[in-house]
């Protein structure tokens, strides 16, 4: 069963109020409260994060865009101010979230076409949800993530494979320490994050039980055929070429720590004709290193 819930749910800005003044909503998912934000009128704009970011991260896109677009910014459960639910009662995997994407389209923009925004585990979650709808796709946005499984040419990160299968490592480390989430601050950007940003990034993951999404997205990073997600994203990998290269728009950062530019790279070969800009001297938190010029060519794109 699925109820829209009422604002009642207090939410903790301090230190970052100002950055982030947007009303919450809140959609309950099977018993979990999904937070997310909904802002502005006319076509709508669904903004898919990744790990360890939240809706925060999409809040200068949401503030500009959503004067001439209705701009939908969820927070995936277990991330940012959704429910953060301990592994026995949800299934931290793709395919949860997945669905958990389509449910709240379902119940905010049911009809008519949409435009997506992904980034990160955001990119492979849009896109799985896209090739399933593509007759409500309009136009997609994709920066620094993967549509595919891991590239030939590209090894997995070995900080990535400590987390993954070293629990006794990957478990203190990032429920523990959030050395997932600090590290993004520093490895994510390019540039000097002011603190107010550091402590938006990193605040609804404040303590032990509130980071299991960070350490159960790297978890879930699908490696070899007995990976729980890896026929999801296989699947993805072979059906992406049905998305219209003439509707997509790769922003990337080059100086990603992940999805550096081999995977650009992947991505253009599958749609030679799309819109590309890279930026040299830009990370994986592309839209806190140039939130000027990324928003200025989403808004020329998606207008």
């Amino acid at each position: 069963m699925v109820k829209k819930k009422s604002h009642k749910k207090k939410l903790s800005t301090q230190g970052f109020q100002d950055l982030y003044p947007f009303e919450p909503h809140f959609l309950n998912i099977k018993g979990h409260n999904l937070h997310y934000v909904d802002q502005g009128e006319g076509p709508t704009v669904v903004m898919v994060h990744g790990n360890p970011t939240w809706s925060f991260y999409y809040r200068n896109l949401i503030t500009h865009l959503s004067k001439k677009f209705r701009t939908i910014a969820p927070d995936h459960i277990g991330c940012g101010f959704s429910d953060k639910p301990g592994p026995q009662n949800y299934d931290y995997t793709l395919a949860s979230r997945i669905n958990d994407l389509n449910i709240l389209i379902e119940h905010l923009s049911p009809e008519g076409k949409i435009s997506l925004i992904v980034h990160d585990w955001g990119g492979m979650i849009g896109l799985a949800w896209a090739l399933d709808h593509l007759d409500r796709i309009d136009k997609i946005v994709i920066t620094n993530t993967a549509g595919f499984l891991l590239p030939e040419d590209k090894s997995f990160p070995f900080r990535l494979w400590l987390i993954k299968y070293l629990s006794w490592f990957g478990v203190p480390a990032v429920l523990g320490l959030n050395a997932f989430a600090r590290c993004a601050l520093y490895m994510g950007s390019a540039t000097k994050l002011s603190p107010a940003v550091k402590q938006g990034l990193i605040a609804p993951y404040n303590s032990w039980k509130n980071r299991i999404a960070t350490l159960k997205f790297v978890q879930d990073i699908p490696i070899n055929k007995n990976d729980k997600s890896f026929s999801l994203v296989d699947h993805v990998d072979k059906h992406l070429t049905q998305l219209n290269q003439e509707k997509l728009l790769f922003l990337w950062g080059a100086k990603d720590f992940v999805f550096d530019l081999t995977f650009l790279n992947e991505f253009r070969h599958r749609f030679p004709r799309a819109n590309c800009q890279v930026f040299q001297d830009a990370g994986h938190y592309l839209f806190e290193d140039k939130p000027d010029e990324t928003l200025d060519l989403i808004s020329s794109f998606l207008t």
